[in-house]
């Protein structure tokens, strides 16, 4: 079964002697079950994110998370707590090798919505370039406000 879903996303970046970075979004998105205990969770980027065109994807497996995207961009992430992962981010200027280490993740959904916050680290081309930590919050998207 998949819901329609409202996902606010806040994103921290912080980099040595910078002061950290804060994004947030909300958009709507699409909730599905994946399996027995798995979650497929994804959304279409926007302007504002600057990935306009770009398919973004979470799968929620209990010990990892990959996020995908497909369109302008396309890349494949993969967060598993303790553990270093190397994948390719190809833009329009070329490819680049990132490796994500990740420190701490947690997942918590169900059926109606939950939460996912993952804390990790993230190489380019083997060189550190900063702690990321973000948050995403999904709720079921409501028929409006009663009165």
């Amino acid at each position: 079964m998949e819901n329609n879903v409202i996902i606010s996303i806040q994103g921290k970046q912080s980099f040595e002697d910078q002061e950290p970075e804060v994004i947030e979004l909300v958009t709507e998105g699409r909730l599905s079950r994946d399996g027995e205990d798995g979650y497929t969770l994804s959304y279409q980027e926007s302007e504002l994110t600057g990935l306009e065109g770009t398919l973004t994807t979470f799968q929620i497996e209990p010990e990892r998370v990959t996020l995908l995207r497909m369109g302008e961009v396309n890349s494949q992430m993969v967060f598993e707590e303790g553990r270093r992962h190397l994948s390719m981010y190809n833009t329009p200027y070329g490819a680049l090798a990132v490796g994500i280490s990740t420190k701490k993740m947690r997942t918590q959904l169900s059926p109606d919505g939950g939460s996912i916050e993952i804390n990790y680290a993230l190489e380019i081309d083997h060189a550190v370039a900063g702690e990321n930590l973000f948050h995403i919050q999904v709720r079921q998207k409501g028929n409006g406000i009663r009165q």
